[in-house]
This record gives structure tokens, sequence and C-alpha cells, in this order.
């Protein structure tokens, strides 16, 4: 059976995260998205997302193919049931569809927003779906412990020096070559994984849930709170308190950030804080792209929503429920607005459009410290999303 996870059109809830990237690589717990699907389906999923992330994002079909709502998390059960269905059915949950079986001629023009002609197939298990952006970090701590057990079972962790303080041994896993001394580790309120090659450096302090995914790094003297993530290749000192890093991306120095999730190819500079809590302790409202507006959130806790090649300078200071764009580059004394255009620069001192040749020069300089390139079908991506967002930058 072909698997592919599609975009529906929340995907602009998902915003500026989903600029960049379909929904189902967005990095929640351990994992993104698409290898959740991977490990239990047992093979590769494709995907159905916007055109101009095909090229990257591609799809692939078949005869027979069953579409997955990319905003759900796999279970166990929900696996049973998607298999499950026939011709001309449809899984659905809370009146969203979920999963439909579809025969190859009618793939490009299936009605993802639910088909009134279809039979429809109530799901009734456990289901774990992501609805906002802001879901990334309050979900965070169920995907941890879930990819953590999927990734563990039946497998034995590296051997935890004797260096380090322990407490909850049984919930921490080391991957082949991660590295910690001298650290304190607590995963007695969450479990800590501890990925390939990847460093917690002497002195830091952690308290679960963590998941640090391969080549990631904690520097010495970090303190971090559950549940937070930190993806592929990512560095990271200060303090952190449920903060989500999808990859690539640094926060090497001191500085709070909090409640916050952080794009790809992203730089925090030193002493850069986010505030996490309104002085009045009332309900953190988030711009919403698809509304063009601030709205509620219900979250008293809701800190930064940061997009890919986002820059931040030294002692930025970042008020509650930011809300930064792609290649932005921000930096200056005081507070700037909560709403930063994608390919702007600036800060509280006024803003202006961040020039697109500079920002192809520092996306293939960045890319290159990792061996990756920035090729053309990333230019493209980069380009179509500098022309799309032009409208946010008309006040400058």
């Amino acid at each position: 059976m072909n698997y592919i996870l599609f975009d529906n059109e929340s995907w602009q809830n998902f915003l500026p995260l989903t600029f960049t990237r379909p929904i189902s690589e967005i990095r929640l717990g351990i994992l993104r998205i698409s290898e959740k699907w991977n490990k239990y389906l047992n093979q590769e999923i494709s995907y159905m997302t916007q055109d101009y992330l095909s090229k990257k994002y591609s799809m692939k079909k078949a005869g027979e193919n069953i579409l997955i709502n990319a905003c759900v998390l796999p279970n166990s059960a929900l696996i049973e049931a998607i298999q499950s269905l026939s011709q001309g059915q449809v899984l659905v949950h809370d009146g969203i569809l979920i999963a439909a079986l579809v025969s190859e001629d009618k793939l490009e023009d299936f009605d993802i927003s639910l088909p009134d002609y279809a039979e429809k197939i109530i799901f009734q298990g456990e289901l774990v779906r992501i609805e906002k952006a802001y879901d990334i970090f309050q979900l965070n701590d169920k995907a941890l412990r879930d990819d953590f057990e999927l990734l563990t079972k039946g497998r034995k962790s590296q051997v935890i020096s004797k260096t380090v303080n322990v407490l909850g041994e049984e919930n921490i896993f080391l991957e082949e070559g991660a590295k910690v001394e001298f650290a304190t580790l607590n995963a007695n309120e969450g479990p800590i994984y501890i990925g390939k090659d990847a460093e917690i450096m002497e002195g830091s302090l952690v308290r679960g849930p963590l998941a640090m995914c391969e080549h990631s790094a904690l520097k010495m003297g970090a303190k971090v709170y559950g549940a937070t993530t930190l993806g592929p290749y990512c560095k990271s000192g200060g303090e952190l308190s449920n903060v989500v890093f999808l990859g690539y991306s640094n926060k090497a120095h001191d500085g709070f950030l909090g409640n916050a999730v952080i794009g790809e190819w992203c730089n925090i500079g030193a002493d850069t804080n986010n505030s996490n809590l309104k002085n009045n302790y009332s309900e953190v409202k988030l711009w919403n792209y698809k509304s063009n507006r601030f709205d509620k959130t219900g979250l008293q806790f809701c800190g930064t929503i940061m997009g890919d090649h986002s820059k931040c300078g030294i002692n930025t200071m970042l008020n509650t429920g930011t809300v930064i764009g792609v290649s932005a580059n921000v930096y200056g004394a005081g507070f700037p607005r909560n709403f930063i255009p994608s390919f702007s620069m600036g800060g509280n001192h006024g803003f202006q459009e961040y020039r697109l040749k500079a920002a192809h020069e520092v996306a293939q300089l960045v890319m290159q410290r990792r061996g990756l390139e920035f090729d053309k079908v990333e230019e493209d991506i980069m380009d179509h999303v500098f022309e799309i967002t032009a409208k946010y930058r008309k006040s400058f």
C-alpha cells in the first residue's frame, strides 16, 4: 500500500513554520511527524502539500493510496483502523478527515475537506492531533514520551558515565556516540533521550522530558526544563523551558527561551531572552496568518514562534507571543513588535526589507557549514516565500 501525508487548509495555522515545509516535516517529541509514520508503517511515506514545496517534498502515486491527515500522530489502534479501510471509505474523528483509501485516478481531485459521498468510519480511539503552531510545544511532552518508548523498546542504552548525577536512570537512553560528563540528569519527571553523537557538557542541569537528536549539544552550565527538544545539529546554552528546536539552529549562549518553537537554520544571539508570561498574567494573543490578526490562544504561557533562517542579535528582547517569519534579522535595544514579517531586518527602532540576495548568501554559508547545499530547489522555495510575504512588509 502507498501512504501519503496530506496538508489540508490548516497548514496556514502553522505558519511561519510551514512556509518552508509540509506539516508532516514538523518535529514533535523526538521525531518529525513523517518519521513517526515511517516507523509505524515500516515504509517511507510521501507528501501532498503546497505546489511550491512539492519539488522538494514530492508525492508518490500507486494504484491504491491511503491519504493520511498530516496533523495526526500515529498509534497502533489508528494504524489498524487505517489499514482496515475499503474503497470509498474515509476515517473520521470529530468531523475531521483522518484517512481515506483513494485510487490513483481519483487522487488529484480528492476532496480532503471531507467528501460527502464517502462512507464515514468513525475512529473511536485515542487521537493526538496538532491544530496550531503553539500545539507543538503544548503537546511535546506526550509526543516525546511516546517517541522515547517507540525508539528504545527492546534496546539497551549506552553506559552513563560515573561522573554524572543521575535520577531515574531507567528513563535515560544514550545512543551510540552520545557523551555526558559532570552533568545532572533528572528523569524522574520524564524521559531523557540523548541521540547519536549528541553531547551534554559539564555543569548542565537537565530535568526531563528532554530529547536531543543526533549531533546536538547542550553547552556548559545549561539549564533545561522539559518538555524540550533539540533537533539534529542544534546547540543551546542558557535556560530552556518547553522549547522545540526543529533542527540545525543555535542558541549557544546565556539567555532564556520558554514555550517556543524555533525553525531550522536560526541563530539566537547571546543574552537573547523571550517573555513567555505577560505581566498581568492574562491570555496571550498570537499573530495568525490565516485570520490576518492577533488571535486568542487560550494560553497563559506562550513565547516565540520563529521561522527558518531567522536570526536575533545579542541582547534581543522578545515580548510574550512573538511571531517571527522566515529570514528575518532582529536586533537593537528595546522590545520589537510581536509580529515580525519574513525578510525584514531591524527592531524597536523600526524595520526595513531584508534583501533576497543577502538571504541567499547567508543561507548558502550556513548550510555549507553542515555539509548541505542551498541548491536551486531551496532557492526557489525561499524566493516564493519572499513573494507571498511581501504584503506584510508594505508598511516599511
